[in-house]
């Protein structure tokens, strides 16, 4: 797959040049779930430091969630009747799932970020199965998600939800479990092997140990129980003493911060920039050094991080646009956006199961791992699934509303766009609307789709006398097939 070769030569610098449409774009696919024909015409002509410094300080400065009636129910709020019970625990899921995918729509940088971290701070509803546990988890993630990361390690390692998933809340001082202090180094901070020994795990695990009270209720906070944690003295990172829990963060920080910068920021790199960061003329190593030196200048704030790197000449860089394969959330969300049309409870919840289907599971990941990503979300099997739930997406929206497909074409066609009798001007509009950079696949003139376009009509008189416009009869249908031909082509998968 050279088309995934990471060509990208440009710098750290910041994009000096006003936004066209296919830059402004670009960025909004990126640091949210795309955005409107009415967002991206605003943002043309602004620079890059003015649109990014304002979305990274509206999601700094964004609300979570509001808290549900249950966000800290324990099981004895539940009905005893299991049938009862299991009822309602599903409704409250697919209460603060669909609160949540609506906060990605609409949320541009902030829920990014939570989805993001999500993937990272993995967990698993399926594990623990707390409903409590999870609305205090995502709501740890939305706080955090462009905040002090040394602030966030602390916090998510201590929500009940991560306790569990990762065996916190079994690590006694009698009997350490070393498997959360494996993946604080391995998953969350350092990489694997990344400088830490297995002794290095086999103390910490020993000075995280005591957050094991677990009520007898069930689905109780943990609490810490000074008498199940391990007083003895263990030496972390070569520095011995007492240790508990906010030592071994402190000692983390403070001895691997090199390790963590370059760490977290090539994640950040191979997400937002380009999937392959390692490049042979090693230009993404040197972009994620320059990160990795600002984040832990700024003393591990991540908002710094995130305002350098999208708003510089290397994430703008051509070779950065349309390499990212998306995944299911993107599909469906970045569409949504798009077109701008009309959903509802109904439509998310239909999202949400197709999502399901291509293997990304809201807050239930496949593994500690996470999602896999890129080119597994385009294999044989999903391919096809791909396709088909998209398909049955973009029906679901013609039988609702079938003028939103005519809304659409004339908006992304422009000032003209009711009024031009170029029918082809307006497939090319919307194909360079929903994809980064068109149809390379396509003959130059894009006669595939554009024959797509012509089909509602039997003749092509109304072509051949410039009597055609998109406010005749047949339009919206001509918008709606062309849609259902360019989500089957591979360029609609890229971001």
């Amino acid at each position: 797959m050279e088309y995934f070769i990471n060509c990208n030569t440009s710098g750290l610098n910041a994009y000096a040049i006003p936004l066209d449409k296919n830059k402004a774009e670009h960025l909004y696919r990126r640091l949210g779930f795309s955005a409107s024909v009415d967002t991206i015409n605003a943002a043309i002509g602004q620079t890059a430091t003015a649109i990014v410094d304002n979305l990274v300080n509206e999601a700094a400065n964004s609300n979570p969630i509001a808290p549900p009636a249950w966000a800290d129910w324990n099981n004895s709020n539940y009905p005893e009747d299991d049938q009862a019970r299991n009822a309602l625990k599903n409704s409250q899921v697919e209460e603060l799932s669909l609160a949540y995918t609506k906060s990605l729509i609409t949320n541009n940088l902030a829920d990014r970020m939570s989805f993001f971290w999500s993937n990272h701070f993995v967990t698993q509803l399926s594990v623990y199965n707390c409903n409590s546990f999870l609305y205090h988890y995502v709501n740890c993630l939305q706080r955090n998600a462009l905040g002090n990361f040394k602030t966030f390690v602390s916090e998510i390692g201590l929500t009940s939800a991560m306790l569990y998933y990762l065996d916190g809340v079994y690590n006694n001082g009698n009997n350490p479990n070393e498997n959360y202090g494996r993946e604080l180094y391995e998953l969350f901070t350092l990489g694997e092997g990344n400088n830490y020994t297995e002794q290095d795990i086999i103390e910490t695990a020993k000075a995280l140990t005591g957050y094991v009270e677990r009520g007898e209720l069930g689905c109780e906070a943990v609490t810490f129980d000074p008498e199940k944690h391990d007083a003895g003295s263990k030496t972390i990172f070569g520095q011995t003493g007492n240790w508990d829990y906010d030592d071994v963060i402190d000692i983390l920080f403070e001895q691997r911060p090199n390790e963590i910068g370059w760490f977290i920021c090539k994640k950040l790199y191979e997400f937002f920039v380009h999937p392959d960061s390692q490049d042979e003329a090693g230009n993404a190593e040197t972009i994620i050094q320059g990160l990795s030196a600002t984040f832990i200048a700024n003393n591990f704030e991540i908002a710094p991080v995130l305002a350098q790197l999208l708003k510089s000449e290397h994430f703008f860089d051509d070779d950065a646009v349309g390499v990212i394969i998306k995944s299911p959330y993107d599909l469906y969300l970045n569409f949504i956006n798009e077109t701008n049309f009309s959903y509802d409870d109904d439509s998310l919840n239909s999202l949400m199961s197709a999502s399901t289907l291509l293997s990304q599971e809201l807050f239930d990941p496949f593994d500690v791992a996470g999602w896999q990503r890129n080119r597994s979300w385009i294999n044989t099997n999903f391919m096809i699934g791909r396709w088909l739930t998209f398909e049955m997406f973009i029906q679901n929206f013609w039988q609702s509303n079938q003028e939103q497909f005519r809304t659409f074409g004339i908006a992304a066609t422009g000032p003209n766009g009711a009024t031009t009798n170029d029918p082809d001007e307006v497939a090319r509009a919307i194909i360079d609307k929903i994809t980064p950079k068109g149809l390379l696949t396509e003959t130059p003139d894009y006669s595939a789709a554009f024959d797509v376009f012509r089909e509602p009509y039997e003749s092509d008189m109304v072509y051949q006398n410039g009597s055609w416009s998109m406010m005749l009869q047949n339009a919206d249908s001509q918008v709606y097939l062309l849609l259902l031909h360019i989500v089957r082509q591979p360029e609609f998968q890229l971001k």
